[in-house]
This record gives structure tokens, sequence and C-alpha cells, in this order.
């Protein structure tokens, strides 16, 4: 199964502070741990919501919204995507992670990604196949 891990913000990344080289390298080492094991797929940290946007929809219209916005306890600060066999396995690796905000309270969500056998009937053979095709040209892009 494969998990998204989502590294809550705080007011700290939300003003932009960056990580100390101590947790820049705790970090390392634990992604290095976290390949080494089959288990990272993808990563990174977020700038904070000031930097970023939002689109709102509202029936046919859409509206760009500026940041930042205002719950940071509502925002991302950076995320993992995890293969695992189980969300329990999930829970333990996260229980490994270095605190991701020092000297604040801080927070991992760790959600299950949709596969494609949970959609049924509603994603026939047709549709799979061409998203599988899709996805291996994302695979064949990600290497050049």
């Amino acid at each position: 199964m494969r998990v998204m891990v989502i590294v809550k913000a705080t007011s700290n990344s939300e003003a932009g502070a960056l990580p100390t080289a101590e947790l820049i390298e705790a970090m390392g080492k634990y992604n290095e741990e976290l390949v080494k094991a089959g288990v990272m797929l993808d990563g990174d940290g977020l700038k904070p919501s000031s930097a970023g946007k939002r689109v709102r929809f509202s029936g046919g219209d859409k509206t760009v919204i500026d940041g930042p916005f205002t719950e940071t306890k509502e925002l991302v600060a950076g995320y993992w995507i995890w293969q695992v066999k189980s969300i329990e396995e999930a829970v333990q690796w996260a229980r490994r992670c270095p605190n991701p905000m020092p000297g604040e309270e801080s927070e991992l969500e760790i959600r299950p990604l949709y596969e494609p056998d949970d959609f049924g009937e509603a994603y026939p053979r047709e549709l799979r196949e061409r998203d599988e095709a899709l996805r291996a040209e994302l695979a064949r892009q990600s290497k050049e």
C-alpha cells in the first residue's frame, strides 16, 4: 500500500524559517533509511503558503487566491510518499522520524492513497490501461 505522510506546517515553517544543519543531517539519515528499506518513493519540503496560490472552484467559476493562508494548523510543510505493507508499518516508520519542527510541537499525518482496486467497476479496464500508460510515461520522463 502507498501512503502519503504529511508534515504539518507550524508558525516557524510558515515564517520561512529554514531547518538547521543538524536537522538537515538527521532528516538525510532518516531518508536514507527509508530508501534502503524500499519504503520511500518520493518526498520534499514545501515553501511557506505565502509563496503559494489556491484555486477555488464554485460551480463553473474559478477564483485564484494568493497566499499566505491563515490556518497554519491546516497547512502542509512537506510530504513523503511511502510504499508499506500496512498503515501500522507506516506508523512505525513515522515514530522513528526526527522532530521535523524542532522547538515547536509538530505533527505527521499518514493517509493511504487510493489504489485502482478501490474504485471497483467505476474504474473499467480501458481506463486502468490508459492510466498505467500515463504512469509509465511519467516514470520514463523522470529518468531523463
